[in-house]
């Protein structure tokens, strides 16, 4: 897979655009009009219906393309689909890529009803091309001992899956696939950087709620990461990156369906204001671009200076 970042960051970005919340990039992106589907796919959906949607995408998909934007958290589990995308049409061996997720949650959790933003990253763990997980930026109580009923542990117990903290340390169910629980972002990456395996593809999936709120907000919970230590990670996987996909941006939804509106308030999510939601997207579109950029520099092997963060509020 050597050259595939280079061919990755030199594709047009693609927009899955479900909730609108994506501004544009700026960068030539391909937009897919998806708003149909939001009422099924937004944070859970059956199995039927990711099927479902999953051979609708098929469809449309160009045949190449770079980084994915999938517009607000609630579709996080939308990298799985792209993820087994790339095993079928790259025809990936078994056990060859890493999958690197940037995350304030470690997005194990269980969820009876199929799939769910939560929930991807276990059934990720479980694809024959995948060699190892990396949850890197947890600060989130998803991996105290009081949430850990709630989560899938096979992984862990496996091997096949890497907890990576900030200020939180996991509770002893969680301890296996621990990277560590570190006192920075800093110290995090700076350990996390040298054990990345030195060959073989990188899958990328990038959810903003990692960030600290100052650098940009989301709908969820957050970390403590900054865009540097994005950039560390992205640079990391120079020459390897086989996908990448980036979620996070800001969108307030109302459910048609009682189910999704009662899970929802209790995950603990807070739309915000419709005016207010004008003013964080625009702060978000600037993080895209940064990112974006961070992708091309790396690729192109020339250093890459962001900018000045946090931006004032």
């Amino acid at each position: 897979m050597s050259g595939a970042y280079p061919a990755l960051a030199a594709r047009r970005p693609l927009i899955l655009d479900l909730d609108g919340s994506v501004p544009p990039l700026d960068r030539g992106e391909t937009r897919l009009p998806l708003e149909a589907w939001q009422e099924t796919i937004r944070f859970g959906c059956s199995w039927k219906d990711y099927a479902r949607f999953a051979s609708h995408l098929e469809a449309i998909l160009p045949e190449e393309y770079g980084c994915v934007f999938t517009g607000s958290g609630d579709f996080h589990h939308l990298s799985l689909l792209l993820l087994k995308r790339l095993q079928r049409r790259a025809a990936l061996p078994p056990a060859c890529l890493d999958l690197v997720i940037c995350d304030n949650h470690p997005d194990t959790m269980r969820y009876l009803f199929g799939l769910h933003c939560g929930s991807w990253a276990y059934h990720a763990a479980g694809a024959a091309c995948v060699r190892h997980v990396h949850a890197l930026g947890l600060t989130s109580a998803d991996i105290t001992l009081a949430h850990a009923w709630e989560n899938h542990l096979g992984p862990l117990f496996r091997g096949k899956l890497t907890y990576w903290s900030v200020g939180r340390k996991p509770a002893w169910p969680f301890r296996r696939g621990r990277g560590g629980n570190f006192p920075s972002a800093d110290a995090l990456i700076q350990a996390f950087l040298p054990v990345l395996e030195a060959e073989g593809p990188v899958y990328l999936s990038i959810d903003k709620d990692v960030l600290h709120p100052d650098v940009a907000r989301t709908t969820w919970d957050q970390g403590v990461f900054s865009l540097p230590h994005l950039a560390a990670v992205i640079g990391a996987c120079a020459g390897r990156l086989a996908g990448a996909d980036i979620c996070g941006d800001v969108s307030g939804y109302r459910y048609a369906g009682w189910g999704k509106r009662f899970l929802s308030r209790l995950d603990g999510q807070r739309a915000p204001d419709p005016e207010r939601v004008l003013l964080l997207r625009e702060r978000q579109g600037k993080v895209n671009r940064e990112l974006l950029g961070f992708f091309s520099s790396f690729a192109a092997n020339r250093p890459y200076a962001p900018a000045a963060y946090p931006y004032p509020e």
